[in-house]
C-alpha cells in the first residue's frame, strides 16, 4: 500500500488541503463506447447549466488557483487540469480520447472540478509519495508537454521525482494499455472533504462499470 504525506511546506502554503487517493486493480481498454455515452450525456447537461464565466464561482477550481498563487506560480499560465478540461468542454470543444482509464478521470474531474492526478501504481518507485513544492530547475517531463517548468507547482514525488502536479502527470508513471494497478489522487484545496470523498466514491463506480475493477480502497490524507 502507498503512503501519502504532506509537507510542512504545502501545508504552511496551503492549510485547507485535503486528498482522497483511490487505489483499484484495473482493465485498460483502448475506449469504452458505453463511458462515452455517460460522458456525452453529462457534458450535454453541464453546458446547460454553465458558461466561462461560472468557472469563477466554482470552489474547487478557484482554490487550486489560490494554492499556486501560494506557492509561487501563475495559474493563467500553468492552467490546473481540472480548470483546462471545464474550459474546454463550456467553449464547445470536444474532450481528447485517450484511453478508459484517463477519460473516466476527466469525467470526475469535470463534475467534481478537482485535478486528478492518475498513475499507473506499479511505475512508482518506493512505497511513499511526497506533496511538496517544485524547486527551480528540477526536471520534470510532463505527458505530451515535455519539459515542464515545475517551480512552483504542488509536485508528487516518489523516491525518484516528480510524478503528479495538478497542471501534468509525468511520463514515467502514466496510464497505458497495459496498466493493471491505478493511482487516483484527488487534490481538494478547498478542503472539502465530503466532496472531496464523493468525487473519490464517484471514480470508483466508473470504476467498477468500466474498467472491470471491484472500486478498490480510499486512502485519506
Amino acid at each position: 500500500m502507498i503512503s501519502i504525506i504532506v509537507s510542512d511546506e504545502i501545508r504552511q502554503r496551503c492549510p485547507d488541503f485535503v486528498g482522497t487517493a483511490v487505489v483499484a486493480d484495473v482493465i485498460n481498454s483502448p475506449s469504452s463506447p458505453e463511458l462515452w455515452a455517460e460522458i456525452d450525456s453529462f457534458i450535454a447537461d453541464y453546458r446547460r447549466r454553465y458558461t466561462i464565466d461560472s468557472i469563477k464561482q466554482m470552489p474547487p477550481i478557484q482554490a487550486t488557483r489560490e494554492a499556486y498563487r501560494a506557492c509561487g506560480k501563475d495559474p493563467s499560465r500553468y492552467r490546473p487540469s481540472s480548470e483546462a478540461l471545464v474550459r474546454r468542454t463550456l467553449k464547445g470543444n470536444d474532450l481528447y480520447r485517450v484511453d478508459t482509464l484517463v477519460d473516466l478521470i476527466n469525467l470526475a474531474s469535470i463534475a467534481y472540478g478537482y485535478s486528478i492526478g492518475g498513475f499507473d501504481a506499479d511505475k512508482i518507485v518506493g512505497d511513499v509519495l511526497c506533496l511538496g513544492i517544485g524547486r527551480e530547475g528540477e526536471p520534470y517531463e510532463g505527458i505530451g508537454r515535455g519539459l515542464l517548468n515545475i517551480d512552483g507547482l504542488p509536485v508528487y514525488r516518489d523516491a525518484t521525482g516528480g510524478i503528479g502536479t495538478p497542471t501534468s502527470d509525468h511520463e514515467r508513471t502514466k496510464l497505458t494499455s497495459s496498466t493493471t494497478r491505478l493511482l487516483a489522487i484527488v487534490n481538494g484545496y478547498d478542503g472539502n472533504r465530503a466532496n472531496v470523498s464523493a468525487c473519490a466514491h464517484f471514480i470508483q463506480e466508473l470504476l467498477r462499470r468500466y474498467a472491470s475493477s471491484d472500486g478498490g480502497s480510499c486512502i485519506d490524507f
